[in-house]
């Protein structure tokens, strides 16, 4: 029940990672939060590690793959859910995540050879069956308006994160031993951080940190916050549970932030949830569970 246990406390993580980002976002940026957020889960991931004495010893493919998936989830599919959180807020972007585990179950197909069933493909069709629900009630959301790009991006993240767990397992599953988690994470944030600064600095968004933060002491509290909770603790625990349970298990304990912040929007945002919404959430987070937790 290990892995089953670590999912559920990523969810929860996620959950009050993106209200902390959501709002940081908005203040301060996508980019300079994304590269400052990876910047301090890292050290304070190599603090863990040092005073635990943790070691490396991995081989150059799992090396490979979970520096892959740090590109692809971390420095890709975070980009876009942060444009996401900024054009349509946190909790129709992490409703819009859930399809992640549909993806990782294709690509788990295409790549690992992991059949989906008839079951599966229903799985899939009430998951955005639920998506749609609360996507197209108009209603529903005082903070943010939905929008096609908001969409598009928030979608594009999905892709990023599945796809990112799909090649983080594959370096789990070279391992004749189990790898820490702690050491996973950080080369996975190594990887996003040593492509995501470049890029940056070339594209002309990177902006000083110090003098942003000056300024704005509050984004710096969230981006911290938001930091421990997400790509320290959460990431974390999600390779923690994918190590110890199924992908797809895995998966759909951590497509829950959608239902587990309905209380939370409902009191920081005064969130008008209708029942359409609240329906739309579980019928998402049921085709989820659908989908992985067949026979």
């Amino acid at each position: 029940m290990i892995g089953e246990f670590a999912a559920l406390a990523t969810a929860f993580l996620w959950s009050i990672t993106s209200l902390f980002f959501a709002s940081a976002v908005v203040r301060i940026g996508s980019v300079i939060l994304n590269v400052t957020r990876q910047f301090i889960a890292l050290i304070f991931l190599l603090i863990v590690i040092l005073l635990n004495n943790y070691n490396f010893n991995l081989t150059k493919e799992q090396f490979f793959y979970l520096g892959l998936s740090g590109m692809v989830g971390l420095t890709f599919g975070d980009s876009f859910l942060f444009l996401a959180y900024r054009e349509i807020g946190a909790r129709i972007s992490m409703l819009i995540m859930s399809l992640s585990p549909a993806i990782a179950a294709i690509l788990a197909y295409i790549f690992l050879n992991e059949s989906i069933n008839f079951v599966g493909a229903i799985g899939i069709s009430v998951t955005l069956i639920g998506i749609l629900i609360v996507v197209y009630e108009k209603n529903s959301f005082k903070q943010k308006k939905i929008n096609f790009a908001g969409l598009i991006f928030a979608l594009l993240a999905s892709i990023g994160q599945g796809t990112g767990l799909v090649l983080a397992k594959q370096a789990f599953n070279l391992s004749q031993n189990s790898i820490n988690g702690f050491v996973a994470t950080s080369i996975r944030l190594s990887s996003s951080l040593i492509i995501l600064i470049p890029l940056s600095i070339l594209m002309g968004k990177l902006k000083n940190p110090v003098l942003i933060f000056s300024k704005d002491p509050r984004a710096l509290w969230l981006t911290i916050g938001g930091s421990i909770a997400g790509p320290f603790l959460g990431i974390t625990f999600s390779l923690v549970a994918i190590s110890y349970t199924k992908v797809g298990i895995a998966s759909t304990i951590m497509a829950l932030p959608p239902v587990i912040m309905l209380p939370m929007v409902k009191y920081f945002y005064k969130e008008k949830l209708t029942l359409k919404s609240i329906l739309g959430a579980f019928i998402a987070v049921a085709g989820v569970a659908i989908l992985f937790l067949r026979n």
